[in-house]
């Protein structure tokens, strides 16, 4: 299933309170689950959480399916990109010594 990363403004982000971190996924958690009974499979892999913003990683179908939980939920979903690769440190192969 394709991977999007997901940004949404959401001011104060980095202080809300832990029960308030909390509501907010016990919020998309429901909506997840109501989408996915509903035939759309969708599934919140993590986000990470700035001081304004949420940056948050999705599996879903479609961009559409994202944007439908962003409406469902009340979530701002600024932009939604889906992933077509990932890269990491080993990406740059065997280092040589100079």
């Amino acid at each position: 299933m394709p991977e999007f990363v997901i940004e949404r403004s959401l001011p104060g982000a980095g202080k809300m309170s832990d029960k308030e971190m909390q509501q907010l996924a016990a919020k998309s958690n429901d909506v997840l689950r109501g989408m996915t009974a509903e035939g759309t499979p969708i599934k919140w892999v993590q986000s990470y959480v700035t001081g304004d913003k949420l940056y948050c990683v999705y599996n879903a179908p479609n961009a559409q399916a994202i944007r439908e939980h962003a409406t469902r939920g009340g979530f701002p979903a600024d932009s939604v990109s889906q992933v077509t690769r990932m890269i990491d440190p080993s990406s740059a192969g065997a280092s040589k010594p100079a």
